[in-house]
């Protein structure tokens, strides 16, 4: 991680779409752009990871009172090592914000 990071553009899950293929090709409109609604999600109502970050308050789901919970394990299956990488992203928003 870089302490660099421009975290207006991280994600609930951590990732960033700046530089996403998907959003660049017009796939995507980015989940903090569309509020959680882009078209990946469509089918399930959009992105509940979003979703549930935006209940609890928080930009990301490193910065939830209640992280790690098992439903973002479960939800996250593209990122083995989401607790781990969204851990340190919360450590060093936190540095930052000092």
């Amino acid at each position: 991680m870089d302490k660099a990071i421009d975290f207006e553009h991280i994600t609930a899950c951590g990732e960033c779409c700046v530089g996403c293929m998907k959003k660049e090709n017009g796939l995507c409109q980015g989940c903090i752009e569309s509020d959680g609604n882009c078209r990946e999600w469509t089918q399930s109502g959009g992105c509940t990871i979003y979703k549930c970050a935006k209940k609890h308050n928080v930009q990301f789901c490193g910065l939830c009172d209640e992280f790690p919970c098992d439903w973002l394990v479960n939800k996250v299956t593209w990122n083995p090592n989401i607790v781990d990488d969204l851990t340190r992203l919360a450590t060093l928003y936190k540095q930052c914000a000092v």
